[in-house]
């Protein structure tokens, strides 16, 4: 929980229990002349054992009750006559070492604790269950004796690149997810764990593969497809100048990476990888698939400025065959199979297990 909310909590229960402490001196000292009328109290759904009364409108709740409730101590003195409210202490987090400074403003220190509380606040009730899902599922492939290596994870972001036209596109899909590389290698362990020990129930017929693709052979068919390089700038004049060095012997990647305005492919030469008609701007399209394999188009104006473009690669299409793609199929069908049963999987983990959270609630 986070200081911020804890002082909010702290400052309502003061206004609160002022408040109470007032009304309640008012019905101590009038109560006999009206009728009161029971009611039911209910908190967070649950209903209370206090019963709340009613008196000409206006509701009243014991205050012990309504301390309690907010989380402070009541405590009345019959010898003095006095009602006592004192708040409940909130333990810092991190103890003493807690009040150390981490940073300042203007001479006022912000200490360890409030960046703590901050950091839960921004997210650290789902950290924390990520941190505890990734140790019970740890814990369970150990019993099972999987092991997953970095060269595993190697290969599975590599197979996670190949279902992305080029490098670039599969950079902008992590960045659109706010996630760097660093990022996926860290979750893929748990998700490998998952899948080797759930793929054991998962069994993929030759049948099913079959059915599947048919279904959908459109998607395996390989359609025309160019591989090109571009370099992106804002004037024809600057593209007539580009043009005339690469023509001249200027190297393509290096030019891309020192003028290219497009920065999902300048880093890679201004390669773009391999794509079908339909993935680019019709300009940009019309003028790659016309190129001959090595050969630069001129300036090319499209909507975000001026191309000038290389044809790396090029391959016709080609219809796609249950041999060559039954493999990926039946992954791909167990995939799905072991993403439907890993929810419920987890919930019995987690049902099974000792777990402690004290961040629930907060």
């Amino acid at each position: 929980m986070s200081e911020g909310k804890v002082k909010g909590k702290i400052r309502f229960r003061k206004v609160g229990i002022a408040v109470l402490v007032v009304a309640g001196m008012t019905l101590a000292a009038g109560a006999g002349a009206y009728a009161a009328t029971k009611m039911s109290l209910f908190v967070n759904g649950q209903k209370s054992k206090v019963e709340p009364v009613s008196i000409k409108g206006t509701t009243y709740v014991p205050i012990r009750a309504v301390g309690e409730m907010l989380g402070a101590n009541v405590n009345y003195n019959a010898s003095l006559n006095s009602v006592t409210i004192t708040s409940k202490s909130f333990d810092a987090p991190l103890g003493d070492a807690g009040k150390e400074a981490v940073g300042s403003v203007n001479g006022v220190a912000i200490t360890k604790n409030q960046l703590y509380n901050a950091m839960i606040a921004l997210g650290g009730q789902q950290t924390l269950d990520n941190l505890i899902q990734d140790e019970l599922v740890k814990q369970e492939a150990d019993k099972q004796g999987i092991v997953i290596s970095s060269s595993d994870v190697e290969a599975e972001i590599a197979r996670i690149k190949k279902q992305f036209p080029s490098e670039a596109d599969f950079e902008n899909a992590l960045q659109q997810s706010g996630m760097t590389v660093e990022d996926l290698m860290k979750q893929t362990p748990t998700q490998l764990r998952i899948r080797k020990i759930l793929e054991k129930r998962v069994n993929v017929t030759d049948a099913e593969v079959k059915q599947y693709f048919e279904a959908n052979k459109a998607e395996y068919d390989q359609p025309e497809q160019v591989r090109a390089s571009h370099i992106l700038v804002a004037t024809k004049a600057e593209a007539d100048e580009i043009e005339k060095q690469l023509k001249a012997g200027a190297d393509f990647a290096k030019l891309a990476q020192a003028k290219s305005l497009d920065t999902g492919s300048k880093a890679a030469g201004g390669d773009l990888g391999y794509f079908g008609k339909g993935a680019m701007v019709p300009e940009f399209e019309k003028a790659a698939f016309a190129l001959k394999v090595g050969e630069l188009s001129e300036p090319v104006k499209s909507d975000y400025g001026y191309h000038v473009i290389k044809v790396t690669d090029h391959k016709d299409a080609k219809p796609a065959t249950l041999e060559e793609k039954k493999a990926e199929i039946r992954e791909q069908l167990a995939q799905q199979r072991v993403s439907a049963l890993s929810a419920d999987w987890l919930a019995e983990l987690k049902a099974k297990a000792q777990i402690t959270n004290a961040l629930q609630g907060k």
